[in-house]
């Protein structure tokens, strides 16, 4: 069969990469065309477009770039045309996706989500769209599905995180070598940054996340570079401050790492499953956020705490992001009780998030159901 896969950003090339060799799998005489990334692209799916040309972040910033969106829109429709797949799949990215939803399904498409719109998180209103214009959807967080069935009554299928999967399936270096090919100190313990994966929010993350590096002398500070921007991007974040940066590595420095700054998102549950105590950051536009504020209706940013349904670990928003408050809640997590408590709700985390296997069996629903 032919398959469709719309992905927009690099959480969604990671988890479409391993969706596409989930479904090669399935159906050994599979045809993948793909909105993604270097990963689908390597994992044997033909690129039509790259998540980079794709990926704005905050209100202001998708306004500004609304001629590009359109064009990109009318591109896939007519993309797809001309491929006429058997099944489409779309991976989160909701704003562009249930647009090309609602079109494919008018044009007899046979439509699937996986990795579900945050519609639990704003705009739940977008139930309507899902339910009209989504054949199957296939949901990664085991609050979702009770979410889905029971508020709204619209079945869904719950295959577990893939995360768990792509972490167990990433070879990753061992520790001194590691070090030693990147330049790191063979002694001192890492505290991981990791400042997103997107140009306007690693500029906004990045100078407060270096500013309590001064306060943990015997800890060294190393960059998480994002496969979606160039080396040359962090150099003026470097500064000769002696801070680190390895490129496209994050899991092999999360593995070596002994506690991490994390910028909201896919990251910080990333970060959890790798048993590494963090503090949780996110700093957007003014208006951005404003806005944001008064649609977003969770009582937390960090999907740790999200599906935990309590406070695991610490989420420093807006105005509390300062250099006196990061410094506060990192030294809780480098050495004592806060540390201890926080990886004791980590194994709890991974319990909820259910076993391995989530790509297989959404490859294997969506080839039945195709």
């Amino acid at each position: 069969m032919k398959y469709y896969i719309i992905a927009g950003e690099a959480s969604g090339d990671l988890h479409g990469s391993n969706l596409i060799k989930a479904l090669k799998k399935e159906d050994t005489s599979a045809q993948i065309r793909c909105w993604g990334g270097d990963l689908m692209q390597q994992a044997g799916g033909k690129l039509a477009k790259h998540y980079k040309d794709m990926a704005f972040m905050g209100f202001l910033e998708v306004l500004k770039n609304i001629p590009t969106i359109f064009k990109n829109i009318s591109y896939c429709k007519e993309d797809i045309q001309h491929f006429n797949p058997d099944v489409i799949i779309f991976i989160d990215f909701s704003g562009f996706n249930l647009r090309i939803a609602k079109w494919a399904k008018e044009n007899g498409f046979k439509t699937n989500y996986y990795i579900s719109p945050q519609i639990w998180a704003s705009r739940e209103g977008r139930i309507s769209k899902i339910k009209r214009d989504i054949d199957n959807m296939y949901v990664i967080l085991p609050f979702e599905k009770e979410f889905y069935e029971k508020k709204h009554g619209y079945p869904v299928q719950f295959v577990g995180h893939p995360l768990i999967d792509a972490i167990e399936n990433t070879p990753l270096q061992d520790n001194e070598t590691f070090r030693q090919e990147n330049g790191l100190h063979l002694d001192k313990p890492i505290i991981a940054l990791l400042p997103g994966s997107r140009k306007q929010e690693v500029q906004k993350m990045l100078e407060v996340m270096l500013s309590v590096k001064q306060d943990f002398p015997n800890y060294q500070f190393v960059i998480a570079g994002a496969p979606s921007l160039p080396n040359e991007f962090y150099i003026p974040f470097l500064k000769g401050d002696k801070v680190e940066y390895v490129s496209n590595k994050t899991y092999t420095l999360l593995k070596h790492s002994h506690a991490a700054l994390v910028t909201s998102g896919t990251a910080t549950l990333e970060t959890a499953l790798f048993g590494i105590p963090q503090v949780v950051c996110y700093k957007g536009n003014w208006i951005s956020y404003q806005i944001a504020k008064r649609i977003i209706t969770l009582d937390y940013i960090s999907l740790v705490n999200l599906i935990m349904k309590r406070e695991v670990v610490k989420e420093l928003i807006q105005n509390d992001l300062s250099t006196k408050n990061l410094k506060k809640e990192l030294s809780k997590i480098v050495d004592g009780p806060e540390r201890e408590r926080m990886l004791s709700d980590y194994k709890l985390l991974k319990e909820k998030l259910g076993g391995k296997g989530a790509s297989q069996l959404a490859a294997k629903l969506i080839v039945k159901n195709a």
